[in-house]
C-alpha cells in the first residue's frame, strides 16, 4: 500500500442533532486513517472552527436552524470538501447541479459513512480531481446567493428565485412558499425565510404571511381594522393584513 493511500483524513462533523453528531464521530474514529478535528452544533459554529481546523473534508448537515448547511458554506472563504447528511429519503443532490464527495442519509450507517471517506481519500490522492470537486461546490455556492431558496419539490430541493415567490405562510406548523402556480415547503421558520428576503420587496403583512409587494392587486378593507391583500397567484389568494401591519404598510403604500 503506497503512502498516500494512507494519509491521514482530517474531518470535522456539522449538525444541529447531538445524537446525529455523536453518532458520525464514533463512526469516523472507528476507520483507519481519519482524525475528528472537531465537532460544531450549527452552521454559525462551524464556519470559525473550519476556519481554524482547514479539515480536509466536511460532514455537513444541510437543514439547520438559523444558518443552513448552504448558508455556512458561504461564509468560507475556502471550501472544503463537503459530505452532505440530510434527513430526507432520496434526497436529490443534482438538484443543485453538482455531483457532491458524496450524500448521506440520516440515519447516517456505519459502511455507508466508510464509503464517503474512500470517496473522499481518492480525491485527496488526485489533485486534479479534488480541484475539479472543490470548483463544482464552490460554483454552488456562488450560484446559490441569496436571491435563490431552497424549497421542496416532492423529495427534491430546487433553487427558487426570490422574485417568483408571490408569498409565504405557515400551514399545519410548516413553511410554505408560493409562485403563481405552485406550492412549495421550505424547511425554516417564517423569521428565518423574512430574514434572507429583500425588505423592500417583501413585507410580512400577518404573523403568518409574508407577501412579495410586486404581486399584490389589491388591499381590500375587511372587519376590525384588518384588510385583505389580493395577490396575483392563479387563486387570487386573499391573504390577511392586520391591524398593527396595515399601519406599516401604510408607510410603503399609501392607501
Amino acid at each position: 500500500m503506497s503512502g498516500d493511500a494512507v494519509r491521514t483524513i482530517r474531518a470535522l462533523v456539522v449538525d444541529d442533532e447531538e445524537l446525529a453528531r455523536k453518532r458520525v464521530r464514533r463512526f469516523l474514529e472507528d476507520i483507519e486513517g481519519v482524525e475528528v478535528v472537531g465537532e460544531a452544533e450549527n452552521g454559525v459554529a462551524g464556519v470559525p472552527l473550519i476556519k481554524e481546523e482547514a479539515p480536509d473534508v466536511v460532514i455537513l448537515d444541510i437543514q439547520m436552524p438559523g444558518m443552513d448547511g448552504f448558508q455556512m458554506l458561504e461564509e468560507l472563504d475556502e471550501v472544503p470538501l463537503v459530505v452532505f447528511a440530510t434527513a430526507f429519503n432520496e434526497y436529490a443532490i443534482r438538484a443543485f447541479e453538482i455531483n457532491s464527495v458524496d450524500y448521506l442519509l440520516k440515519p447516517i450507517e456505519r459502511e455507508r459513512l466508510g464509503e464517503a471517506v474512500e470517496r473522499v481519500r481518492g480525491l485527496l490522492n488526485d489533485d486534479a480531481k479534488r480541484s475539479e470537486e472543490l470548483e463544482r461546490l464552490a460554483e454552488l455556492v456562488r450560484n446559490r446567493g441569496p436571491g435563490r431558496l431552497p424549497v421542496l419539490r416532492g423529495k427534491r430541493i430546487v433553487l427558487l428565485d426570490t422574485a417568483d415567490v408571490v408569498w409565504a405562510g405557515i400551514e399545519n406548523e410548516l413553511v410554505f412558499v408560493h409562485t403563481i402556480d405552485e406550492r412549495y415547503m421550505m424547511n425554516s421558520t417564517l423569521a428565518e425565510l423574512e430574514e434572507r428576503l429583500d425588505p423592500r420587496r417583501f413585507f410580512r403583512i400577518h404573523r403568518s404571511t409574508i407577501v412579495n409587494l410586486d404581486h399584490v392587486l389589491e388591499i381590500v378593507p375587511w372587519f376590525s381594522g384588518k384588510y385583505k391583500v389580493i395577490v396575483d397567484d392563479e387563486s387570487r389568494s386573499e391573504l390577511v393584513l392586520s391591524r398593527g401591519r396595515a399601519r406599516d404598510l401604510r408607510e410603503i403604500l399609501p392607501w
